[in-house]
């Protein structure tokens, strides 16, 4: 089960493993911030509180991107973190402004 907090929509879906968080959040109609779905903009930055160990390592593009305090604290970049098995996930669309 993934929860999907968006900036009004809040949703428990089912995981699919090799979407990534920003794909289910579309795929779900929650409204997530983005611009590039490269890892570029950062626009759809979010915290995953729980469940991180079900996602993909940071990517490249997370390193160059993110802080690594960033990275520590739980934030990735939501068209980079990619759903490697179905489990309890939450995350938080958090962008910067």
């Amino acid at each position: 089960m993934i929860i999907l907090q968006g900036r009004r929509i809040h949703k428990e879906i089912t995981g699919e493993p090799g979407l990534s968080i920003l794909d289910l959040a579309l795929k779900h109609e929650v409204d997530w911030g983005f611009s590039c779905t490269r890892g570029t903009c950062a626009r759809c930055r979010c915290l995953v509180s729980d469940g991180a160990e079900y996602l993909n390592a940071p990517t490249d593009a997370e390193l160059d991107r993110l802080e690594p305090e960033e990275i520590e604290e739980g934030y990735r970049l939501g068209c980079q973190a990619v759903l490697k098995q179905d489990g309890p996930v939450t995350v938080i669309n958090k962008p910067y402004f």
